[in-house]
């Protein structure tokens, strides 16, 4: 256990110096979503997991704020209601539990934000089948696996972390979820 903290701390660097290439994804992805919230649309998120608890944070930070005062932006965390989830997954399988909640909130002015470290997640990637039928725009973090669903063209913006390590790419996914936060906030702040 003596080089717990600087193996972890090494493996995330290396991560972290792994990433630059990522940003104009990021920019990317803050632009399609705040041309759809400019045009009266909201933000659907999802993930299993620790995917589930940054989508759940990340839309705090979208209704709630980030760092700056503004009006609250719609979005929704698709892994909060339980008696939902609960539902859906006894009567359809869980593998359709996102999937059925686009089918009822999702259009083609929103935003799915699909969250699966490794891209292979059922439920993720049928949310994913589902949102590009309705026309939403769709933005997946996921980790090095590639998900099968891009060889199809409907991911609109496709962000791998660099690493098949399951809490490095978490941790980078909520850095790349602050970034989003901030530049979806920064085009809504109020200008005093």
């Amino acid at each position: 256990m003596g080089n717990l903290w600087e193996n972890s701390y090494n493996e995330l660097l290396e991560v972290v110096k792994s990433i630059k290439h990522l940003e104009p994804l990021v920019y990317r992805a803050i632009n399609g979503i705040i041309e759809r919230l400019g045009k009266g649309g909201k933000i659907l998120v999802c993930g299993n997991g620790g995917s589930a608890s940054d989508a759940q944070h990340f839309v705090a930070e979208v209704v709630g704020r980030f760092k700056g005062e503004r009006v609250g932006l719609p979005a929704i965390a698709l892994t909060s209601d339980g008696i939902l989830i609960t539902a859906i997954s006894n009567d359809y399988g869980y593998e359709n539990v996102f999937s059925r909640q686009i089918e009822a909130l999702g259009g083609p002015m929103d935003v799915l934000m699909a969250i699966s470290t490794s891209g292979r997640s059922r439920s993720v990637n049928k949310a994913v089948e589902i949102a590009h039928r309705k026309g939403l725009f769709i933005i997946y973090l996921t980790g090095a696996e590639n998900p099968t669903l891009n060889d199809l063209g409907i991911i609109d913006v496709l962000i791998k972390v660099p690493s098949r390590s399951t809490q490095r790419i978490q941790e980078i996914h909520r850095f790349i979820l602050h970034v989003l936060a901030e530049g979806i906030e920064d085009a809504f702040v109020f200008k005093t």
